[in-house]
Protein backbone atom coordinates (compact mmCIF):
# COMPACT_ATOMS: atom_id res chain seq x y z
CA UNK A 1 0.00 0.00 0.00
CA UNK A 2 1.79 2.65 -0.98
CA UNK A 3 1.54 6.67 -0.70
CA UNK A 4 0.02 15.15 -3.40
CA UNK A 5 -0.81 18.65 -2.85
CA UNK A 6 -1.70 21.12 -4.86
CA UNK A 7 -0.65 25.13 -4.21
CA UNK A 8 -3.31 27.02 -2.90
CA UNK A 9 -3.82 30.48 -2.46
CA UNK A 10 -6.08 30.66 0.79
CA UNK A 11 -3.34 30.30 3.36
CA UNK A 12 -2.73 33.93 5.28
CA UNK A 13 0.35 35.78 5.14
CA UNK A 14 1.01 34.76 8.68
CA UNK A 15 1.61 31.18 7.21
CA UNK A 16 4.07 31.74 4.84
CA UNK A 17 6.42 32.91 8.17
CA UNK A 18 9.11 30.29 10.00
CA UNK A 19 6.97 29.01 12.78
CA UNK A 20 9.82 26.91 14.93
CA UNK A 21 8.13 24.65 17.84
CA UNK A 22 10.15 23.91 20.48
CA UNK A 23 10.86 21.03 22.45
CA UNK A 24 9.02 17.23 21.57
CA UNK A 25 7.75 19.30 17.90
CA UNK A 26 8.55 19.89 14.44
CA UNK A 27 11.44 22.30 15.01
CA UNK A 28 15.06 21.44 14.77
CA UNK A 29 15.56 18.17 12.87
CA UNK A 30 16.83 19.31 8.68
CA UNK A 31 17.62 22.59 7.38
CA UNK A 32 15.95 25.37 9.48
CA UNK A 33 18.77 27.99 9.11
CA UNK A 34 17.46 27.97 5.05
CA UNK A 35 14.59 30.68 4.72
CA UNK A 36 12.52 29.81 2.38
CA UNK A 37 9.51 32.20 0.55
CA UNK A 38 7.26 29.61 0.12
CA UNK A 39 4.26 28.10 1.92
CA UNK A 40 4.38 25.30 4.40
CA UNK A 41 3.29 21.57 3.20
CA UNK A 42 2.63 18.69 5.43
CA UNK A 43 4.78 15.46 4.25
CA UNK A 44 3.13 12.26 6.03
CA UNK A 45 5.71 9.68 4.80
CA UNK A 46 5.74 6.16 4.25
CA UNK A 47 9.00 4.33 3.37
CA UNK A 48 10.76 4.40 0.22
CA UNK A 49 12.24 7.11 -2.38
CA UNK A 50 9.02 8.77 -2.92
CA UNK A 51 8.70 11.06 0.77
CA UNK A 52 12.51 12.28 -0.47
CA UNK A 53 11.45 13.07 -3.83
CA UNK A 54 8.48 15.02 -2.92
CA UNK A 55 10.43 16.49 -0.16
CA UNK A 56 13.09 18.03 -2.63
CA UNK A 57 11.32 19.18 -5.37
CA UNK A 58 8.62 20.86 -3.00
CA UNK A 59 11.69 22.51 -0.99
CA UNK A 60 13.09 23.57 -4.76
CA UNK A 61 10.31 25.31 -5.17
CA UNK A 62 10.54 27.28 -1.94
CA UNK A 63 7.99 25.75 0.26
CA UNK A 64 8.69 25.03 3.86
CA UNK A 65 8.10 20.78 4.45
CA UNK A 66 6.96 19.77 7.47
CA UNK A 67 7.44 16.41 7.87
CA UNK A 68 5.73 13.56 9.95
CA UNK A 69 7.17 9.94 9.40
CA UNK A 70 5.83 6.77 10.42
CA UNK A 71 8.37 5.55 13.23
CA UNK A 72 10.24 2.62 11.62
CA UNK A 73 9.39 3.11 7.92
CA UNK A 74 9.94 6.73 6.64
CA UNK A 75 13.66 7.27 5.57
CA UNK A 76 16.06 9.02 7.81
CA UNK A 77 17.56 10.62 4.98
CA UNK A 78 14.05 13.26 5.28
CA UNK A 79 15.14 14.56 8.92
CA UNK A 80 18.43 16.27 6.65
CA UNK A 81 16.14 17.68 3.87
CA UNK A 82 12.83 18.59 5.37
CA UNK A 83 12.29 22.25 6.91
CA UNK A 84 11.30 20.57 9.94
CA UNK A 85 11.04 16.76 10.96
CA UNK A 86 9.54 14.08 13.60
CA UNK A 87 8.25 10.55 13.63
CA UNK A 88 5.12 9.43 15.05
CA UNK A 89 4.15 5.48 15.58
CA UNK A 90 1.35 4.19 12.91
CA UNK A 91 -1.32 3.94 15.28
CA UNK A 92 -0.78 7.46 16.69
CA UNK A 93 -3.30 9.47 13.95
CA UNK A 94 -4.14 11.90 17.07
CA UNK A 95 -0.09 12.89 17.53
CA UNK A 96 0.14 13.36 13.70
CA UNK A 97 -2.64 15.52 13.86
CA UNK A 98 -1.48 17.83 16.56
CA UNK A 99 1.97 18.24 14.87
CA UNK A 100 0.81 19.83 12.07
CA UNK A 101 -1.96 21.72 14.07
CA UNK A 102 1.05 23.12 16.09
CA UNK A 103 3.05 23.94 13.00
CA UNK A 104 -0.29 25.57 11.56
CA UNK A 105 -0.80 23.13 8.42
CA UNK A 106 -3.70 22.95 7.14
CA UNK A 107 -2.65 21.29 3.58
CA UNK A 108 -0.52 17.97 3.37
CA UNK A 109 0.60 15.60 1.10
CA UNK A 110 0.58 11.14 1.36
CA UNK A 111 4.33 9.51 -0.11
CA UNK A 112 5.57 6.48 0.40
CA UNK A 113 4.62 3.02 1.24
CA UNK A 114 2.86 2.00 4.37
CA UNK A 115 3.70 -1.95 5.35
CA UNK A 116 0.17 -2.80 5.90
CA UNK A 117 1.29 -6.78 7.35
CA UNK A 118 1.62 -5.04 10.79
CA UNK A 119 -1.99 -4.93 11.27
CA UNK A 120 -1.75 -8.61 10.56
CA UNK A 121 1.17 -9.31 13.33
CA UNK A 122 0.33 -11.13 16.71
CA UNK A 123 -0.81 -8.79 19.67
CA UNK A 124 -0.86 -5.91 17.56
CA UNK A 125 -2.87 -3.83 19.73
CA UNK A 126 0.21 -4.00 21.99
CA UNK A 127 2.34 -3.71 19.19
CA UNK A 128 0.41 -0.65 17.75
CA UNK A 129 -1.10 0.66 21.23
CA UNK A 130 -3.07 2.67 19.47
CA UNK A 131 -4.08 6.46 20.62
CA UNK A 132 -8.01 7.35 20.62
CA UNK A 133 -8.28 9.21 17.20
CA UNK A 134 -6.68 5.87 15.63
CA UNK A 135 -9.27 4.01 17.53
CA UNK A 136 -11.79 6.43 16.62
CA UNK A 137 -11.13 6.13 12.45
CA UNK A 138 -10.85 2.25 12.89
CA UNK A 139 -14.25 2.32 13.85
CA UNK A 140 -16.22 5.42 12.45
CA UNK A 141 -14.35 4.56 8.95
CA UNK A 142 -12.94 1.35 8.30
CA UNK A 143 -15.26 -0.98 10.24
CA UNK A 144 -16.76 -1.76 6.57
CA UNK A 145 -13.36 -3.98 5.11
CA UNK A 146 -9.51 -3.45 5.67
CA UNK A 147 -8.74 -2.65 1.95
CA UNK A 148 -5.97 0.11 0.87
CA UNK A 149 -8.58 2.15 -0.76
CA UNK A 150 -10.42 2.21 2.83
CA UNK A 151 -7.89 2.32 5.26
CA UNK A 152 -6.60 5.53 3.26
CA UNK A 153 -9.61 7.33 3.01
CA UNK A 154 -10.36 6.54 6.85
CA UNK A 155 -6.62 8.83 7.67
CA UNK A 156 -7.83 11.20 5.04
CA UNK A 157 -11.29 11.66 6.79
CA UNK A 158 -9.92 11.56 10.52
CA UNK A 159 -7.58 14.59 9.43
CA UNK A 160 -10.20 16.43 7.76
CA UNK A 161 -12.19 16.52 11.41
CA UNK A 162 -9.48 18.84 12.49
CA UNK A 163 -9.40 20.99 9.51
CA UNK A 164 -6.30 19.28 7.76
CA UNK A 165 -6.55 18.50 4.04
CA UNK A 166 -4.85 16.14 1.76
CA UNK A 167 -4.02 17.01 -1.91
CA UNK A 168 -1.84 15.09 -4.63
CA UNK A 169 2.02 14.88 -4.22
CA UNK A 170 2.33 14.82 -8.24
CA UNK A 171 0.87 18.55 -7.77
CA UNK A 172 4.48 19.31 -7.08
CA UNK A 173 6.62 16.80 -8.61
CA UNK A 174 4.44 15.93 -12.12
CA UNK A 175 7.41 15.00 -13.54
CA UNK A 176 7.45 11.86 -11.79
CA UNK A 177 4.96 10.32 -13.64
CA UNK A 178 5.87 8.53 -17.03
CA UNK A 179 5.37 9.45 -20.11
CA UNK A 180 3.76 7.02 -23.15
CA UNK A 181 6.49 5.12 -25.28
CA UNK A 182 9.40 2.61 -25.02
CA UNK A 183 11.70 3.52 -22.02
CA UNK A 184 14.25 1.70 -22.85
CA UNK A 185 16.49 -0.08 -25.95
CA UNK A 186 14.83 -3.53 -25.68
CA UNK A 187 11.20 -3.53 -26.54
CA UNK A 188 8.60 -6.47 -26.43
CA UNK A 189 8.05 -9.43 -28.53
CA UNK A 190 5.06 -10.45 -30.03
CA UNK A 191 4.19 -13.02 -27.99
CA UNK A 192 5.01 -10.19 -24.87
CA UNK A 193 3.13 -8.27 -26.21
CA UNK A 194 0.30 -10.49 -25.88
CA UNK A 195 0.65 -11.27 -22.36
CA UNK A 196 1.30 -6.99 -21.61
CA UNK A 197 -2.85 -7.13 -23.41
CA UNK A 198 -3.69 -10.23 -21.23
CA UNK A 199 -1.85 -8.54 -17.72
CA UNK A 200 -3.23 -5.39 -18.24
CA UNK A 201 -7.05 -6.66 -18.39
CA UNK A 202 -6.50 -8.70 -15.41
CA UNK A 203 -4.12 -5.85 -13.18
CA UNK A 204 -7.33 -3.56 -13.72
CA UNK A 205 -10.23 -5.63 -12.18
CA UNK A 206 -7.72 -6.53 -9.31
CA UNK A 207 -6.95 -2.30 -8.79
CA UNK A 208 -11.41 -2.54 -9.06
CA UNK A 209 -11.50 -4.90 -6.69
CA UNK A 210 -8.87 -2.75 -4.63
CA UNK A 211 -6.75 -5.89 -4.15
CA UNK A 212 -3.42 -4.81 -5.84
CA UNK A 213 -1.93 -3.14 -8.58
CA UNK A 214 0.43 -5.64 -10.35
CA UNK A 215 0.07 -8.67 -12.08
CA UNK A 216 2.85 -11.60 -13.35
CA UNK A 217 2.13 -13.65 -16.44
CA UNK A 218 3.41 -15.71 -18.69
CA UNK A 219 2.33 -17.57 -22.34
CA UNK A 220 -0.78 -15.93 -21.49
CA UNK A 221 -1.15 -17.46 -17.76
CA UNK A 222 -1.20 -15.56 -14.53
CA UNK A 223 1.49 -16.43 -12.94
CA UNK A 224 1.33 -13.84 -9.63
CA UNK A 225 -1.06 -11.18 -8.52
CA UNK A 226 -0.09 -8.81 -6.18
CA UNK A 227 -1.58 -8.47 -2.83
CA UNK A 228 -0.55 -7.18 0.98
CA UNK A 229 3.39 -8.37 0.22
CA UNK A 230 3.78 -5.46 -2.38
CA UNK A 231 5.25 -5.76 -6.11
CA UNK A 232 8.70 -6.28 -5.15
CA UNK A 233 7.65 -9.58 -3.12
CA UNK A 234 4.89 -10.71 -5.62
CA UNK A 235 7.68 -11.00 -8.14
CA UNK A 236 9.81 -12.45 -6.19
CA UNK A 237 7.07 -15.09 -5.45
CA UNK A 238 6.87 -15.64 -9.36
CA UNK A 239 10.12 -17.15 -9.65
CA UNK A 240 9.46 -19.65 -7.67
CA UNK A 241 6.61 -20.61 -9.38
CA UNK A 242 8.16 -19.94 -13.23
CA UNK A 243 11.70 -20.97 -13.09
CA UNK A 244 11.83 -21.10 -16.46
CA UNK A 245 11.57 -16.77 -16.39
CA UNK A 246 10.89 -14.57 -18.96
CA UNK A 247 8.20 -13.30 -17.60
CA UNK A 248 6.33 -9.92 -17.59
CA UNK A 249 5.01 -7.49 -15.08
CA UNK A 250 1.90 -5.24 -15.89
CA UNK A 251 1.32 -2.83 -13.13
CA UNK A 252 -1.38 -0.41 -13.30
CA UNK A 253 -3.47 2.46 -11.76
CA UNK A 254 -6.85 1.40 -10.36
CA UNK A 255 -9.93 2.18 -12.59
CA UNK A 256 -11.16 4.38 -9.57
CA UNK A 257 -7.22 5.66 -8.63
CA UNK A 258 -7.25 8.39 -5.87
CA UNK A 259 -3.81 10.56 -6.84
CA UNK A 260 -3.62 11.62 -3.66
CA UNK A 261 -2.27 8.04 -2.29
CA UNK A 262 -1.18 4.80 -3.46
CA UNK A 263 -0.37 6.16 -7.00
CA UNK A 264 1.83 3.24 -8.57
CA UNK A 265 5.32 3.28 -8.15
CA UNK A 266 8.62 1.35 -9.79
CA UNK A 267 12.33 2.54 -8.99
CA UNK A 268 15.61 0.74 -9.73
CA UNK A 269 14.53 -1.95 -7.00
CA UNK A 270 11.57 -2.99 -8.91
CA UNK A 271 14.61 -3.92 -11.93
CA UNK A 272 16.60 -5.52 -9.47
CA UNK A 273 13.92 -7.59 -8.16
CA UNK A 274 12.38 -8.97 -12.08
CA UNK A 275 15.99 -9.43 -13.09
CA UNK A 276 17.24 -11.77 -9.99
CA UNK A 277 13.45 -13.52 -10.40
CA UNK A 278 14.27 -14.02 -14.19
CA UNK A 279 11.15 -10.95 -15.16
CA UNK A 280 11.90 -9.74 -18.72
CA UNK A 281 9.39 -7.31 -19.70
CA UNK A 282 8.02 -4.45 -16.86
CA UNK A 283 4.69 -2.71 -19.01
CA UNK A 284 3.54 0.61 -16.83
CA UNK A 285 0.38 2.73 -17.03
CA UNK A 286 1.76 6.02 -18.54
CA UNK A 287 0.64 9.40 -17.37
CA UNK A 288 -0.36 7.19 -13.86
CA UNK A 289 2.50 5.42 -12.79
CA UNK A 290 5.65 6.91 -10.85
CA UNK A 291 9.08 6.30 -11.67
CA UNK A 292 11.19 7.27 -9.06
CA UNK A 293 15.40 8.22 -10.45
CA UNK A 294 14.29 7.76 -13.83
CA UNK A 295 17.22 8.27 -15.66
CA UNK A 296 19.16 5.38 -13.38
CA UNK A 297 15.99 3.07 -13.41
CA UNK A 298 16.47 3.32 -17.34
CA UNK A 299 20.26 2.66 -17.59
CA UNK A 300 19.62 0.01 -14.68
CA UNK A 301 17.04 -1.69 -17.12
CA UNK A 302 19.03 -1.42 -20.30
CA UNK A 303 22.51 -2.65 -18.32
CA UNK A 304 20.29 -5.70 -17.49
CA UNK A 305 18.24 -6.50 -20.46
CA UNK A 306 14.85 -5.92 -19.34
CA UNK A 307 12.56 -4.01 -21.25
CA UNK A 308 10.27 -0.89 -19.63
CA UNK A 309 7.47 0.15 -21.57
CA UNK A 310 4.93 2.75 -20.55
CA UNK A 311 1.58 2.32 -22.51
CA UNK A 312 -2.48 3.05 -22.30
CA UNK A 313 -5.43 1.66 -22.72
CA UNK A 314 -6.14 2.97 -26.16
CA UNK A 315 -2.58 2.00 -27.70
CA UNK A 316 -3.83 -1.94 -25.74
CA UNK A 317 -6.89 -1.53 -27.72
CA UNK A 318 -5.51 -0.23 -31.15
CA UNK A 319 -2.78 -3.53 -31.25
CA UNK A 320 -5.29 -6.10 -30.59
CA UNK A 321 -7.14 -4.60 -33.63
CA UNK A 322 -4.29 -4.66 -35.87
Amino acid sequence: MSVSLKIKDDCSSGDQQKNGLKGDSMEGAGNNSMTFSGRRVGLLAGSGQFPISFALAAQKQGHHVYGVGVMGMAPPELREICHSYVEAPLARIGRAISLFKKARINRVVMAGKIEKTVLFQPFRILRLLPDWRTIHMWLRYASRDRKDDTLLLAVIREFERDNIYFDSALDYCPELLVNHGFLTKRKPTEAQWRDIRFGWELAKEMGRLDVGQSVVVHDMAVIAVEAIEGTDRAIRRSAELCRRGGFTVVKVAKPQQDMRFDVPTIGTQTIKTMHESGGRVLAIESGMTIILNEPEVIELADKLGIAVVAVSAVELEMRTAG
